[in-house]
Formats: C-alpha cells, structure tokens, sequence
C-alpha cells in the first residue's frame, strides 16, 4: 500500500515537473515585439541561427540585410580583435490585420567601449500560427 502511494505522488511529481518544464520552454509568438526580441536574441546576440529560425515566417521572407549586418559585425570583431555587443531599444509596433512591421534601434558597442553605433530597422511581421519575422531592413 506505502508502496503504491509513493508510485502515485512520483507520478504525479513527474506531471508537474513536465507540465512547468512545458510552460517555461515555450515558444511564444503572441505580441509582434516579443517575437522580435527574441528573434534578435537568437540571430545577433546568440548568433543561433536554429533557434532564431524558431521566430522566422514559414516561408519566404528576406533576411538579406540583417544577415549583411550580423557579417559585417563578425567580420568586425575579427578584423579589431574586439567583441561587439548588440542591443536594441524600444520596440514601436504598427499591425494591420495579420501583418505589421515593428520598428527599433539596433546598437552595436565596442567591448573596448571605442565605438557604439545606432542605426534605425525594421522588421516586417506576419501573424501564421503567432507572429513571426518575415526580414529586416534598415530605415534609411
């Protein structure tokens, strides 16, 4: 009987530990800015082209530009011999329906502190199943 209630509680302490296991490792998609955020975590920071393909449009889409940028920052830290942290400001989000484009500050500072550069992007957005990252481009 100790036995069988003992099998019980594990069980169900399994359950939970799955159940908020689940909930943490979600992939959630339900605000334009956060899946924004989370892809420019992925793509520039982490540089884990997997996991930002996990925020990416199903098909299509142009990431031309910001691939030109994320090279042009590697290439950077080669050629100086320095890291090159990227953050990114505010999000300003504009949806029509199931697209919309979210506008921010792409940052890019020196580790040395020699240099820190802001340039204005945008993001086109599609919500398929939640919203994702169809590209980006710089606001000229």
């Amino acid at each position: 009987m100790a036995a069988g209630v003992i099998g019980l509680l594990c069980l169900g302490g399994v359950g939970v530990f799955v159940s908020l296991y689940d909930e943490a490792t979600e992939i959630k998609r339900s605000e334009p800015d956060a899946v924004v955020d989370n892809f420019l975590r992925a793509y520039l920071v982490n540089r884990d082209d997997q996991r930002a393909s996990l925020y990416q449009c199903k098909s299509g889409g142009d990431f031309a530009q910001i691939l030109d940028y994320r090279n042009d920052i590697v290439s950077r830290e080669r050629q100086y011999s320095v890291g090159i942290r990227v953050t990114w400001s505010t999000f300003t989000v504009n949806t029509n329906g199931k697209t919309g484009v979210v506008t921010t500050d792409l940052i890019k500072t020196a580790s040395d502190q020699s240099g820190r550069l802001s340039n204005s992007w945008q993001f086109n957005v599609v919500d398929d199943d939640g919203w994702r990252v169809c590209g980006g481009s710089p606001l000229s």
